[in-house]
């Protein structure tokens, strides 16, 4: 340390040189250090560094792991986990404030409060307390809201800038508890009670700021719990920051990352509301409108329409049609005519072609002639032409001189009688 800090008088040194002094101090006269304690409030950021606090039953202190050390991790911590940090003194100078450098960092169980928060958080899971289906809708205009939330934090001012620059017309009932300690939970239980007993508040608002699992511990009590679930109006939790999450944030009918986004969410914008009024007027004028100067136009349209202004021509044009309509049907009647006439002329030569009564004809002639063919060429025609034949005495017809000498008798036929003579 600088001697002019331990001179009798003094000179002033800035507040950096101080811190500097201590940080010193604290690096040469402690040096490396193996502590064993519980994770709380881990946080890791996209650098890769983490950030937490190692905490006993009796203090904490804040610990830092960069990115090169945790490369050579073989868990990946939690908050909850018992550990053991090996690692360096150290002070971060911009805010003054002593932790320890981690480099190395061995598991040894979790923490009794994680523990005690899963297992409650299993059970009224189990019990269906954090179920979607019974989470109950906000209302769109919240006439009155109770804010149950310390009434000298840094929450509560959050909580009644954002609304009051948002919805300045809803009225607001600040309900004073402590939110960190033992027994804390209780009060809020009281408060509950209390609101939901007045009747007078539309939505009811637990608010707290960021901090450790201890410090939002009397948000995990299970009777704060059940009470949220029984309020008989609806609950918005805004317990913590983003990375926060207390049982009473589950059982909640809605849970706000933050005071000021549960402000946020209590109800839209007066100005949106007010924008979207318009936007519904204008919309409503316009229908209006339409719909009466819809029939206006078609009146309008009738009115100007060519039967009204000129009915007489009107008429005229339809006996014009109707003549139009009678010549062309009289056009398609003759042509119908004409066309099963042109048919009928032509089934009749397709008749007279094939007409019986000449085919008829026809056979007649040609049996007459086959006719006279065969008198010419019967037997009698030829004996009667001069020729004769010849019979045995069975009256077979002898063909030849042999067969006829071969036979005791013969027979002549000629045309006017037979002659009987025997072969010589």
């Amino acid at each position: 340390m600088p001697d002019e800090l331990f001179e009798s008088e003094p000179r002033p040194v800035s507040v950096t040189e101080l811190t500097e002094s201590v940080r010193d101090l604290l690096e040469s006269g402690i040096g490396r250090v193996c502590v064993q304690g519980e994770i709380s409030n881990l946080r890791r950021q996209p650098s890769g560094h983490m950030y937490f606090t190692l905490k006993d039953e009796g203090s904490q202190v804040r610990a830092v792991l960069f990115r090169g050390d945790a490369r050579g991790l073989r868990f990946q911590p939690r908050d909850g986990d018992q550990v053991v940090a090996n690692g360096e003194i150290t002070v971060y100078v911009p805010r003054g404030e002593y932790q320890i450098r981690v480099t190395q960092l061995q598991p040894q169980g979790r923490g009794s409060l994680q523990e005690r928060f899963e297992a409650l958080k299993r059970k009224l899971q189990g019990e269906g307390l954090f179920d979607a289906e019974r989470k109950r809708p906000l209302p769109l205009f919240p006439g009155t809201v109770a804010v149950v939330t310390s009434a000298s934090g840094a929450a509560v001012r959050d909580f009644l800038n954002v609304l009051g620059r948002r919805c300045p017309r809803i009225r607001v009932q600040i309900y004073g508890v402590r939110v960190q300690g033992e027994g804390a939970h209780r009060e809020i239980i009281e408060a509950l009670e209390a609101i939901g007993r007045s009747g007078e508040a539309d939505l009811v608002v637990v608010a707290r700021g960021g901090g450790s699992l201890e410090d939002l511990w009397e948000f995990n009590e299970e009777a704060l719990a059940r009470a949220v679930a029984a309020c008989p109006i609806p609950v918005i939790s805004g317990v913590g920051h983003e990375i926060d999450f207390t049982i009473c944030d589950f059982v909640a009918d809605l849970r706000a990352p933050t005071p000021s986004a549960a402000a946020e969410l209590v109800c839209r914008p007066d100005e949106e509301w007010a924008g979207q009024l318009r936007a519904t007027t204008e919309e409503l004028q316009r229908a209006l409108r339409d719909r009466v100067d819809a029939p206006r136009w078609r009146l309008q349209a009738l009115r100007d329409h060519y039967v009204f202004r000129e009915p007489v021509r009107l008429v005229h044009q339809w006996y014009q049609r109707l003549d139009d309509s009678r010549d062309q049907m009289k056009r398609s009647l003759l042509a119908q005519v004409q066309q099963r006439r042109q048919k009928l002329e032509g089934l009749a030569q397709t008749w007279q072609a094939v007409d019986p009564r000449k085919k008829l004809g026809h056979w007649r002639e040609s049996l007459a002639a086959r006719e006279r063919q065969m008198v010419l060429l019967s037997p009698d025609a030829t004996l009667k032409r001069g020729y004769a034949m010849v019979l045995d005495s069975r009256g077979h017809l002898v063909r030849d001189a042999v067969r006829a000498r071969s036979e005791k008798a013969l027979k002549i036929r000629f045309a006017d009688g037979e002659v009987r003579t025997r072969p010589e």
